[in-house]
């Protein structure tokens, strides 16, 4: 995937960022160097290989973060939580909508 100028005017626009022309080619050419190695790392076989939890267990195992236990630790108060806000449904807060 590559993008044209068009799409980094585009995207500054959404991102409300004034860029000058040539601001815009470098974008475009960085922009560009990313999904390129997007890419390559996408061509990679990873079939097999199982995932890390941190880098360096790759390295040295006896160093890899130890995980805790997914356990939960707290008792749930979304009742507390919730009876001091001003409006709630069905466990939500209510909020006023400010997007059209």
């Amino acid at each position: 995937m590559s993008l044209e100028l068009s799409d980094v005017k585009r995207l500054s626009t959404l991102a409300q960022i004034e860029l000058t022309a040539e601001q815009s080619a470098q974008t475009l050419d960085k922009l560009n160097g990313i999904f390129s190695l997007v890419e390559q790392l996408r061509a990679v076989d990873t079939t097999g290989i199982e995932p890390l939890n941190h880098p360096i267990a790759a390295m040295q195992p006896d160093l890899a973060l130890r995980l805790r236990e997914d356990i939960v630790s707290e008792a749930n108060r979304r009742d507390d939580y919730q009876a001091v806000a001003p409006a709630t449904q069905d466990g939500l807060y209510l909020v006023p909508k400010v997007i059209e």
